[in-house]
């Protein structure tokens, strides 16, 4: 793909939002190109600008990739998805304007696929609020940590911590009243230098 199909593709008039306004520039931009993408892969699907069904937030564009080859853009546990959405990311994205969070999803995979996490992370919430124990996840990815992330927002028993970086980053749920501890604990020690 050339650096003009790029440009072309963030550049073209775009279609209205679900409700007929007009789009923001970075929706605008991500739609284009993953429409274009879509055409130069050879794959029979449309890309569309999902609806606002609460789940989303006010800085997120979330795209919807529907059709016949919808299933081949996901690829093996979401690979190829990925790529679409960093790809999206990296030309939506111009200097100077306010960065949104670009998500892009096939035939409601990626949503299967959080709330499946969501599930999981509330479950071993619950599991750490009675069994006192921390429980650490394993590595994940930057967008499945904010999953995890959004999810124990509201809960007040736990809280999460993110430890490591990059690939190796690993988030731990922890008992409110074992941090407590262990913040008293070191102001106490600090206290006694």
């Amino acid at each position: 793909m050339s650096e003009q199909d790029l440009h072309a593709a963030s550049d073209a008039l775009p279609p209205t939002s679900p409700n007929d306004e007009p789009l923001d520039p970075q929706a605008e931009r991500a739609l284009n190109f993953v429409d274009m993408l879509l055409e130069k892969m050879g794959m029979d699907a449309e890309v569309t600008l999902a609806p606002d069904d609460g789940e989303g937030t006010a800085d997120e564009i979330r795209l919807e990739i529907e059709g016949p080859d919808a299933g081949r853009v996901i690829g093996k546990r979401g690979v190829v998805l990925d790529a679409i959405q960093y790809l999206t990311t990296r030309v939506a994205h111009k200097p100077g304007e306010p960065r949104k969070h670009i998500a892009v999803d096939a035939e409601g995979y990626r949503a299967r696929y959080e709330d499946q996490l969501a599930d999981m992370a509330r479950k071993l919430a619950r599991r750490v609020a009675t069994e006192g124990k921390v429980i650490t996840f394993d590595p994940m990815s930057a967008r499945d940590r904010r999953v995890v992330h959004m999810v124990f927002k509201d809960i007040i028993e736990v809280c999460i911590e993110s430890h490591g970086e990059g690939f190796d980053c690993r988030v731990q749920i922890i008992l409110v009243k074992c941090v407590f501890l262990l913040v008293s604990a070191t102001f106490e020690l600090f206290c006694d230098m």
